[in-house]
């Protein structure tokens, strides 16, 4: 083993799992207990739901059928977002990566949709894979783009989901070369001419003298990227409008300016109005996950939930235009006008539809401009 990382045959085993699943499936087995069961996923929490794809995989080929919010969706407190239907030790073991898979997945979802939310019609890019362990590189940036983010830095996206991935130049490139001039005609000379020419403005001097340099000596100049840490920015929005002032006067109102360098929603709140685009680093890779937990609600049928769980299969069903959710029995009548929110995805262990990073991403902007047209915004945007 070159990494300390568990393989898919790993958790594909039910061995990435939390010992006392292990015990129970021991103790159930010994004693002949094997109920069919009704399994939950719920949170106290509102977010956008994401992870499906490989929770999918993780139960395909057991005898468990499953139905879920679609990827992508907005999901509300106490709501299920997810339900498992089998004999339970036919699935026990697999709660902790099940679990994993949707926590995890849904933070980053839910922290990319924040920002998308706070920066308005201004872009949005995932820069934050540097900051989290490359086995998980993959999922981060999937997850950002179900979150409703631009465009994502981890070249390992053009492999899973054949989205290309962006990017600008590092300080490490412009050292190379010695100067910032040298560096940044060499890259217009190499890159594809399709990819901007988003220079990098901080290395050697402060951000308004290096866009000075840029507009009046590199060849091409289609924006500047100021990636000033918290450590080096004083007023940033100061430093913004001057850069903003010089590039203007000297009419290139036309370069855009890209902001970089631990972003928080506050300071895409505080320069919206003043910056072009936002590469979004720790942040989102780095959101808290939602805190998922799965419960029994029915067993062979029967009604049943520990304290503080409502039992019963439920389904939830929503008014689109008002983003107002209902949640009944999966058995009772459906309210008119409202959608059914939980489909099915597997049917004994077969997969029935393979859950889509577009697809999920189109819902999460969708719910994103009713949010606005509703005047809701500050429900959603919350500074962590």
């Amino acid at each position: 083993m070159k990494f300390v990382i568990p393989d898919q045959d790993d958790i594909k085993a039910g061995i990435v799992t939390d010992k006392y699943f292990i015990w129970t499936e021991k103790v159930l087995k010994a004693k002949n207990l094997n109920p069919k069961v009704v399994m939950e996923v719920t949170t106290s929490e509102w977010g956008i739901f994401a992870g499906l794809n490989d929770a999918l995989s993780l139960l395909e080929g057991l005898p468990v059928d499953v139905y879920a919010m679609p990827e992508g969706s907005l999901f509300f407190p106490n709501e299920p977002v997810m339900t498992v239907v089998g004999n339970y030790l036919d699935f026990a073991r697999f709660e902790t990566a099940l679990l994993g898979f949707l926590c995890h997945a849904s933070g980053i979802a839910t922290q990319a949709f924040k920002f998308k939310m706070a920066a308005g019609e201004k872009k949005v890019f995932s820069f934050g894979t540097r900051r989290a362990h490359p086995a998980i590189s993959a999922m981060i940036e999937r997850s950002a783009i179900i979150g409703g983010v631009d465009g994502v830095s981890n070249f390992i996206a053009e492999k899973f989901f054949r989205v290309k991935s962006v990017g600008t130049m590092p300080h490490a490139m412009i050292i190379c070369f010695g100067d910032q001039v040298s560096a940044w005609n060499a890259f217009d000379e190499v890159v594809d001419k399709d990819v901007p020419r988003t220079l990098l403005v901080d290395t050697y001097f402060d951000e308004k003298t290096e866009s000075i340099i840029a507009v009046e000596k590199a060849r091409r100049v289609d924006a500047v990227r100021l990636d000033t840490p918290s450590s080096r920015k004083g007023n940033f929005r100061k430093i913004v409008e001057e850069v903003r002032w010089e590039l203007n006067i000297r009419g290139r109102s036309d370069v855009r300016i890209f902001l970089s360098g631990g972003l928080k929603l506050s300071d895409i709140l505080e320069l919206r109005d003043l910056a072009d685009a936002f590469g979004v680093g720790t942040s989102i890779s780095a959101a808290k996950p939602i805190d998922f937990a799965m419960d029994i609600v029915e067993k062979d049928g029967i009604f049943c939930a520990k304290r503080g769980k409502r039992s019963g299969m439920k389904q939830v069903y929503r008014d689109w235009s008002r983003l107002e959710d209902e949640i009944r029995l999966f058995r009772d009548k459906a309210p008119e006008g409202k959608e059914a929110m939980l489909r099915k995805f597997m049917e004994n262990g077969k997969i029935l539809e393979k859950p889509e990073v577009e697809r999920a991403r189109e819902l999460a902007l969708k719910q994103m401009e009713t949010i606005r047209k509703l005047g809701r915004e500050k429900e959603f945007i919350e500074d962590q």
